[in-house]
């Protein structure tokens, strides 16, 4: 009969424990204080074919894992290795792959590519229906470098890279104070960077946030741009939002409280956890 009582009591403080360690794994999937489940974000940068293997990549990574931990909005996978861009797990030689962030488990990219990122053609179509089919995808900085040879890609991004004739202290106009992103900086403000030029773009089609200021930049011979110099914008591509930033060149740019304010609402944006409508309009004066 001891033995008895004795399994009961033990098999009672088995299941206790079992249903807090339960209780305690469904409040983590639901996130902190019951709210809703954090999403899943990609920080995914794969630098190998870069010219300039820009050292702040890595801390930028670290920056964007931070911001999600933090806030307790998303969690995030970071990852280097293209073959993770697929709607099944992959290993690197491309073979199946038991689990693993993919395209079919993750809410959104950050994205900091470099130059041609090496996937293959059926990469590349799992990454245009992951977004066009209501995804979030931010970019930045080097980004803007990527799959140049890839037409599609233009069409999700927005612009092309056209080189950083313009690199040092510049003075950044705001022309969107009333979207989550941007509304934290002044009508304008002076920032140092190195400012990547876009191409290809057409502000029809993107809706610009900030832009640098030509004003009293002098003439240079690789500024193409005439007046208008679109730093950081929003778009959709199909159902999917998407956000680039030219900012930021160096890790300790990416420290600057007011970069990493731009992120974090970027990035809530584009999952779907703030709502603000896009306005593609011509260039706005200084105000």
């Amino acid at each position: 009969m001891r033995i008895v009582r004795r399994s009961s009591f033990m098999f009672l403080v088995v299941l206790l424990f079992s249903g807090s360690f339960a209780v305690l794994a469904d409040q983590g999937r639901a996130g902190r204080g019951g709210a809703p489940a954090r999403k899943r974000l990609l920080a995914w940068a794969d630098t190998r074919n870069g010219q300039a293997q820009h050292e702040s990549v890595g801390h930028a990574l670290a920056v964007i894992e931070q911001l999600g931990y933090q806030s307790g909005l998303w969690d995030t996978f970071i990852r280097t290795d293209s073959n993770i861009i697929s709607k099944t797990p992959k290993k690197t030689d491309g073979s199946a792959a038991s689990g693993g962030p993919n395209l079919n488990n993750v809410d959104g990219i950050f994205f900091m590519g470099h130059r041609e990122v090496p996937i293959d053609a059926a990469q590349k179509e799992d990454l245009l229906s992951f977004v066009r089919d209501g995804k979030g995808f931010v970019a930045a900085h080097i980004a803007l470098t990527a799959f140049d040879s890839w037409p599609e890609f233009l069409d999700l991004i927005g612009a092309r890279f056209d080189g950083h004739p313009i690199t040092g202290a510049g003075t950044v106009i705001n022309e969107r104070p009333d979207f989550p992103a941007a509304k934290h900086f002044a009508a304008s403000f002076p920032f140092s960077d190195e400012f990547y030029q876009p191409k290809d773009h057409s502000r029809e089609k993107i809706d610009v946030m900030l832009r640098l200021d030509l004003s009293k930049v002098p003439a240079n011979q690789s500024l193409h741009l005439s007046g208008d110099y679109p730093l950081a914008w929003a778009k959709t591509y199909g159902k999917g939002r998407v956000f680039y930033g030219s900012f930021a060149h160096s890790s300790e740019t990416w420290d600057n409280k007011d970069i990493q304010q731009m992120y974090f609402e970027a990035i809530k944006w584009s999952l779907g956890l703030s709502e603000a409508e896009l306005k593609p309009h011509p260039m706005t004066p200084a105000r």
